[in-house]
């Protein structure tokens, strides 16, 4: 387990890892992201279980 958390470190380390981790502080900054983020997890939680 820690090789994977250490490959994930390193790709968040390398230059296309920042560029996601930006993108994503982006993307979650965004209120209609986070509006649509949150619907999404709405309807996940009133699932009926299988």
């Amino acid at each position: 387990m820690a090789s994977l958390m250490n490959r994930i470190m390193a790709f968040g380390r390398s230059p296309e890892g920042r560029r996601l981790v930006a993108q994503g502080k982006r993307m979650a900054s965004d209120p209609r992201t986070r509006n649509k983020v949150k619907q999404l997890f709405d309807r996940l939680r009133k699932r009926p279980p299988h």
